[in-house]
């Protein structure tokens, strides 16, 4: 069972320990969707897996996270890969994101539903939101074990339905569990354009 941790110290003493992790399922299975420019932001990014995936699809990409070794960890990696990332030491919680100021924002395994709002102000008209974070219904017990931290059953179209909607996945405990995308929900939307 997963615990979720609760202060920098925490995240930072596992960032210091980390290995490697893919980028989201949600940001790979739909690379197709991304602009072949722009500005991206991974929200609460970790090693910022995500955002190195954003920079090698042609984006400028700023990762956001609250552990300094998570951060540093990052920049010294995009130095050395010479890719257009740049982690920001932040807490996502309590600062102002940016007015339009995205075309891309990942937003993945961080679940705080009083920042869709946020998000949504921050992605320019056009602008693209991927997300994935555990639920509820889930067929394991991998994730969060604070309810808080779940999903519940359609809560991800709630907390972004001021968006256009893409694609969407959760499957939970719904036919053979032992295929398909379980545990998790996976979203991807578009804010509208001003016309």
């Amino acid at each position: 069972m997963t615990v979720r941790m609760t202060t920098v110290e925490e995240w930072d003493t596992l960032y210091e320990e980390a290995d490697p992790v893919p980028a989201s399922q949600v940001l790979q299975d739909n690379l197709h969707l991304l602009p072949s420019e722009g500005k991206a932001l991974d929200l609460a990014c970790g090693m910022a897996e995500n955002a190195f995936l954003l920079a090698q699809s042609g984006l400028e990409a700023t990762a956001w996270d609250n552990s300094s070794v998570a951060v540093r960890k990052v920049n010294e990696k995009a130095k050395t890969a010479d890719l257009p990332v740049l982690a920001i030491q932040m807490d996502i919680l309590s600062t102002p994101f940016p007015k339009e100021a995205y075309d891309v924002i990942v937003f993945t395994h961080f679940l705080e539903q009083q920042l869709s709002t946020s998000v949504i102000k921050a992605l320019k008209p056009g602008g693209l939101l991927f997300f994935q974070s555990f639920i509820r219904d889930k067929v394991t017990d991998c994730g969060p074990s604070d309810l808080r931290y779940q999903l519940a059953r359609n809560e991800l179209l709630a907390m972004f339905s001021d968006l256009s909607l893409v694609i969407y996945r959760e499957e939970g405990r719904l036919g053979d569990t032992q295929n398909g995308f379980r545990n998790e929900a996976m979203l991807v939307a578009q804010k509208r354009e001003i016309i």
